[in-house]
């Protein structure tokens, strides 16, 4: 057992939630360990604000600032209350057992006493089989317009983006840096943007709008060719040649790691035990950020609800933890 990290406190995930949490809870001497995450092609270190080049709603920066610029801000203000920090991610859990358990993708087996969840949500895929092949190949298929959108592959190219959200709106507005021209494509006849992002779309003169449509396939050997547009009205098919498309149909929940050990909701998002706080179905798991809000999903409510998770698990330890959870179920067998 010389091999089994003891920890007081574990957060998983590094984006406004998890760095939040750990501020609070270093500041409560709590020594949380942050398992940040090891990376992927849609999710990296930092969460989805490390794909955002502007974020303009943050209170506190009148100018703006860059996703990247704040969580690297976040990041070093947790590690200034001496937040520990693995690159990892967690990958097993078990959560029917005191102290609770965690398992690494490096291997490393953890112990805890309470354990925050702030993994936040990941980028949703079309589902067709070649625009996953080029996704994967760098055939310029990608979820995620700020990572890729400046390679010299796509410049000059007719770019679509799939979506009618803020994302999309965003995607579709930074392309027209690079883009000869960007094609909006979205299943219904009006965005779901705020009204903000839709008049900026609306009003630039290289975006243009194919309404009512969906991709149904994803043209192109090495690299992207075109797609198939389904009309969802009448039916009829068209074809659109594309050098580039990015997908910003919303997000899915990271949480398939926990398989089954905290209770969800039908959507993937981890179901809160009580409304506008963060204690889940365990007693000393709390859960924070995107991973558990279906509704505003913002960085500025992923922030308040870690700084909620790392006090209520203070106040969870604080009164007795896994010892009050352990005396409950020895009374209860009595």
């Amino acid at each position: 057992m010389s091999d089994v990290m003891r920890e007081k406190l574990v957060i998983v995930g590094s984006g406004p939630a998890g760095w939040t949490a750990a501020i609070y809870a270093a500041r409560a001497q709590l020594e949380p360990l942050v398992f940040e995450g090891a990376g992927s092609r849609t999710m990296i270190p930092g969460g989805q604000l490390m794909f955002t080049t502007d974020v303009e709603n943050y209170p506190g920066f009148p100018e703006g600032v860059s996703g990247q610029e704040m969580m690297m801000a976040f990041r070093q203000q947790a590690l200034r209350f001496d937040t520990r920090v693995i690159t990892e991610d967690i990958v097993e859990v078990d959560f029917s057992v005191r102290p609770l358990r965690l398992t690494s993708s490096g291997g490393k087996v953890v112990e805890a006493d309470a354990v925050i969840v702030a993994t936040g949500a990941n980028a949703r895929w079309l589902g067709l089989e070649n625009e996953q092949r080029l996704a994967q190949t760098g055939g310029g298929v990608s979820a995620c317009a700020v990572c890729d959108g400046a390679l010299p592959f796509f410049r000059d190219q007719v770019i679509g983006v799939v979506g009618g959200g803020d994302s999309a709106m965003e995607d579709a507005l930074y392309m027209t840096k690079f883009a000869r021209e960007v094609v909006v494509i979205h299943r219904r006849d009006e965005l779901r943007a705020s009204r903000i992002m839709q008049q900026r779309a609306f009003d630039h003169p290289k975006i243009r709008f194919e309404w009512n449509k969906v991709v149904t396939e994803v043209h192109g050997d090495e690299t992207i060719t075109g797609v198939t547009l389904e009309d969802t009205v009448t039916g009829e098919r068209s074809e659109l040649a594309l050098g580039g498309l990015f997908i910003a149909i919303g997000h899915q929940p990271n949480t398939g790691f926990l398989e089954g050990q905290l209770e969800l909701k039908e959507n993937g998002y981890i179901r809160l035990k009580t409304p506008w706080r963060t204690d889940t179905s365990v007693p000393g798991v709390f859960a924070a950020g995107d991973v558990a809000d279906d509704f505003y999903r913002q960085a500025v409510t992923a922030a308040g609800s870690g700084c909620q998770a790392a006090l209520e698990a203070e106040r969870w330890l604080a009164h007795g933890g896994a010892e009050a959870v352990l005396e409950d179920a020895a009374a209860g067998a009595d």
